[in-house]
């Protein structure tokens, strides 16, 4: 798949590296991350702009090739979080976050 075609999907798509460096962002996501500059973040470390738990988390889930998952609320808007990493030859390349707004109304469906 060519990563153009993850550029107009209406959730938030942020991709980096082992380093931490981000070499990836869709349309969303850079519209997500603009005052924090954006597109132009490519390139540079997703870890100047995390807590040091956070880096810690995200470090730890690339060692071990595990997936987080939970939800967030910032200025009333709920977003689903999903963090889990990329393989390059069977090996962690790196991290794809992916960052859904919930709507208020979102159905839930159990099935058996």
């Amino acid at each position: 798949m060519n990563l153009d075609s993850l550029m107009g999907l209406d959730c938030a798509i942020t991709i980096c590296n082992l380093k931490g460096e981000i070499v990836y962002m869709n349309s969303k996501s850079q519209e997500v991350f603009a005052k924090w500059g954006g597109g132009n973040l490519v390139g540079k470390s997703l870890f100047s702009c995390h807590l040091p738990s956070s880096i810690a988390t995200i470090k730890r889930l690339m060692k071990e090739g595990k997936s987080n998952t939970y939800t967030i609320e910032k200025g009333g808007i709920r977003k689903l979080i999903h963090q889990t990493p990329w393989y390059d030859d069977g090996k962690v390349t790196g991290m794809v976050e992916l960052s859904i707004v919930l709507p208020d109304d979102m159905p839930h469906h159990k099935r058996d």
